[in-house]
């Protein structure tokens, strides 16, 4: 029981790593080896390889956003916390390793928008425009959920920019953002109250 568990673990801790840089089309063969496990005992684990891409997806997902989120307990005007997000963008385009959203590599990969990881993909891309829509709610932004999904986009095309150009971002995703932002009338809440 231990074992399948240790094996299950390491399991979706090499492909989480494997399908980020590599692709989900990596083989079966290459995922057992850097697990440590046989393909025997992946199949006992998960059904099919689709599962696996699925599963490691999952397990990445609340690790990749609490990167990206500001904490629930940070208490900055919502304009703040949501340039937060692209601001830690930014850090992680600038460390050398960023390989692009890895929600959005996956499904653009798979295609099909019933495969499993597509699924997981979707679920997680949703996550990120409600936290937007969320805090732009808080701004009384005219209309929060257009409004979240284009920064959504922001965010994925910068992901994109990111990888494609193969350098830091440089501040634009955080200026387009804020540009959104500003052109939707949300200021920071704090600023304007020192104004008056």
């Amino acid at each position: 029981m231990t074992t399948q568990a240790t094996s299950r673990e390491r399991l979706l801790e090499a492909a989480s790593e494997l399908f980020y840089r590599d692709g989900v089309s990596i083989g079966v063969d290459a995922l057992c080896k850097a697990a440590g496990v046989s393909k025997k005992s992946m199949y006992q684990l998960f059904r099919s390889k689709d599962e696996v891409i699925a599963e490691s997806l999952a397990s990445r997902g609340p690790y990749y956003q609490a990167t990206l989120l500001p904490s629930p307990d940070d208490d900055r005007p919502a304009r703040a916390r949501i340039l937060a997000v692209f601001e830690r963008q930014e850090e992680m385009a600038a460390s050398g390793n960023y390989l692009g959203c890895p929600f959005v590599s996956t499904a653009v990969e798979l295609k099909n928008p019933e495969h499993p990881g597509s699924v997981v993909a979707r679920h997680f891309k949703q996550a990120l425009t409600d936290f937007f829509r969320a805090e732009l709610a808080r701004t009384h932004a005219e209309d929060p959920g257009t409004l979240a999904v284009q920064l959504t986009m922001v965010f994925d095309g910068a992901s994109a920019r990111a990888v494609v150009r193969a350098q830091p971002l440089n501040g634009t995703g955080v200026r387009l953002a804020a540009t959104l932002l500003d052109a939707a009338g949300v200021r920071d809440e704090r600023l304007a109250a020192q104004a008056r």
